[in-house]
C-alpha cells in the first residue's frame, strides 16, 4: 500500500498537482485508488475508466492534447489494483459488482453529481461503466462507451469468425498452443501476438511507434487483476467476465449516451453501432481509422466527436 498518501480523516488526500487519493471501503479492507484532476468546468467533469482489468490511466493521456482546449475537465483515475493505486493481494476483490461500488465511492469524494458527471469506459471500462450507469444513472449527465462489445460471448465470436481466419494461420496455430499449454510467459507468444494481432487491431502503428503513455499502461499491467477476469488468451475472454451481456438492458440507461467502435477493432464496430441504436438517447461515433486504441490511430475523429457529445450530449440522439 502506498502508506505516504494515508491519513486519519476518512477524506481525500490532496497532493499537488491535482491529485487526489480517494478511500476506498471493499469487504477486505480500506484502500486507496489514485486521481488526478485536469482543468476546471462546473458544467463538464468527465471521469475516465481504463481497460484491462488491471491496467492503467497512463494511455489516456493522448486527451491531454484535445480536451484542455476544449475546456473539459477530466479526471484520471487507476483502479484499486492498478499502477497508481494500492495493490492488494486479495483475489476475493477483482469482482465487478466491487468495481462498481469503487467507481460510486470515487465519485462521492470527487463531487461529481448529474448537472456535470460523464462517465467514459474504454474496453473493460466500457463494462464497468455500463454497469455502473445501469445501477447509478441517476448521478449521470451523460455516458460514453468506447470500443466494448455489450457481450463477451459475442466478442469472442467475432475474435473466432473474423479475426482469426485472417490470421497467418500456422502463426494463429502456435498462438493457441502457447496458450493450450498455459505457456503465456513465453516471449515468443507475445512476440507472435504483437506481429499478428496488436499492430492490425489493438494499435495500428509499428510497435516501435507505439507512444510512450500506450508501452507505460502495458509495462504496468497487473496480471493478479487481468488473468482471473479477462484471462490469460489475448484473442478473446475466458476470464469471471466471460457471461457478462447487457444486449438486453440498454434500453434502461435513459442519459445520453455516445458509443464508439472503429474499422480494426478487437470489437465488432458493427455490433457497436447497432446496440448504440438501442440506447433512449443514444448515438453512435465511428473511427474508420482506428483500431482498439482508435484515440491514437484515428485521433482527430476520436476525440472531435467525443468533445462534440461533451458540448451537447443530446444533439444528434436517436
Amino acid at each position: 500500500m502506498h502508506s505516504q498518501y494515508l491519513d486519519d480523516t476518512g477524506r481525500p488526500d490532496r497532493l499537488s498537482g491535482g491529485v487526489a487519493m480517494i478511500p476506498i471501503t471493499t469487504p477486505m479492507g480500506n484502500f486507496r485508488v489514485w486521481t488526478k484532476r485536469v482543468g476546471n468546468n462546473p458544467d463538464v467533469k468527465l471521469l475516465l475508466l481504463h481497460g484491462g482489468p488491471g491496467a492503467t490511466h497512463e494511455y489516456f493521456e493522448a486527451a491531454d492534447g484535445y480536451l484542455p482546449a476544449a475546456a473539459i475537465e477530466y479526471y484520471y483515475y487507476d483502479q484499486l489494483g492498478s499502477a497508481y493505486s494500492d495493490q492488494p493481494d486479495a483475489p476475493d476483490l477483482w469482482d465487478l459488482d466491487r468495481f462498481v461500488d469503487e467507481v460510486e465511492q470515487v465519485r462521492t469524494a470527487l463531487g461529481l453529481d448529474r448537472d456535470n458527471f460523464f462517465l467514459l469506459g474504454h474496453s473493460w471500462g466500457g463494462i464497468l461503466a455500463t454497469e455502473y450507469a445501469l445501477r447509478h444513472q441517476r448521478h449521470l449527465k451523460g455516458l460514453v462507451i468506447s470500443n466494448m462489445m455489450f457481450s463477451c460471448r459475442a466478442y469472442n465470436d467475432y475474435a473466432e469468425q473474423v479475426l482469426m481466419p485472417a490470421m497467418d494461420q500456422s502463426a494463429l496455430t502456435e498462438i493457441k498452443g502457447f496458450e493450450a499449454r498455459g505457456d503465456t510467459a513465453n516471449p515468443r507468444y507475445m512476440e507472435l501476438l504483437m506481429d499478428q494481432h496488436y499492430v492490425h487491431h489493438v494499435l495500428r502503428m509499428p510497435v516501435e511507434e507505439w507512444p510512450n503513455p500506450v508501452t507505460r499502461a502495458f509495462d504496468h499491467l497487473n496480471q493478479a487483476v487481468y488473468v482471473p477476469m479477462q484471462g490469460p488468451s489475448e484473442l478473446g475472454l475466458s476470464g469471471s467476465l466471460l457471461d457478462w451481456d447487457r444486449t438486453g438492458d440498454l434500453q434502461r440507461i435513459a442519459v445520453p449516451t455516445l458509443v464508439i467502435g472503429a474499422q480494426h477493432d478487437t470489437m465488432d464496430p458493427a455490433h457497436m453501432k447497432a446496440m448504440a441504436s438501442r440506447f433512449p438517447k443514444g448515438r453512435y461515433l465511428y473511427c474508420p481509422n482506428g483500431s482498439h486504441m482508435a484515440m491514437y490511430d484515428d485521433q482527430e475523429t476520436y476525440f472531435g466527436g467525443l468533445i462534440d457529445f461533451l458540448a451537447d450530449p443530446v444533439l444528434g440522439s436517436q
